[in-house]
C-alpha cells in the first residue's frame, strides 16, 4: 500500500511549539516512526509538510496521478476553516484518516470544529503521535 502523510501548519515546529501539549518529540522523530511503522507492515510511505494551504492542495491533488492509495492528513489550524484542503480531499476516492496530535474536543471552542474529517474516513485525536501509527493501521485494514 502507498500511503501519504500530509502535515500542516507549525508541525514541523514539533517538539519546540508549545511541547506541553504537543511533546518533547521533534518532527524528524515523527517521521522516522511513521517510517518503521511502515517498514514493519510493508507498506509505501511519503511525507509533505508545509505552511501553506496551496501547498498542501496541491499535494493532494498529485496524490490522484501518483497512484497513493491512502492519506493521513493532520491539518493543522486548516482543519477548522480551510473549505479547499476539504475539496481537495473530498476529490480523491481513497482511505483518509484525519489524525490530531491532541484532544481536540478538549481544548478552544474553535478547535473542536472540523470542516475536513465529514470527507475522511476516519478521525484520530488526542493519541499524540501513536495516531499516525493507529491510522496506517486502519488504512490498512480498510483498503478498497
Amino acid at each position: 500500500m502507498k500511503i501519504l502523510v500530509i502535515n500542516g501548519p507549525n508541525l514541523n515546529f514539533l517538539g519546540i511549539r508549545e511541547p506541553d501539549l504537543y511533546g518533547k518529540q521533534d518532527y524528524p522523530y515523527l517521521i522516522k516512526l511513521i517510517e518503521d511503522k511502515a517498514k514493519e507492515c510493508g507498506c509505501e510511505v511519503d511525507f509533505f509538510q508545509s505552511n501553506h494551504e496551496g501547498a498542501i492542495i496541491d499535494r493532494i491533488q498529485e496524490a490522484y496521478f501518483d497512484k497513493t492509495e491512502g492519506i493521513i492528513i493532520n491539518p493543522g489550524a486548516y482543519t477548522h476553516y480551510s473549505y479547499a484542503i476539504r475539496d481537495a480531499l473530498a476529490s480523491i476516492e481513497v482511505p483518509k484518516v484525519e489524525v490530531h496530535i491532541t484532544d481536540i474536543t478538549n481544548r478552544e471552542e474553535f478547535r473542536r470544529i472540523s470542516v475536513t474529517a465529514p470527507v475522511c474516513d476516519k478521525q484520530i485525536f488526542g493519541e499524540g503521535l501513536n495516531g499516525y501509527l493507529m491510522a496506517v493501521d486502519y488504512l490498512l485494514s480498510n483498503t478498497k
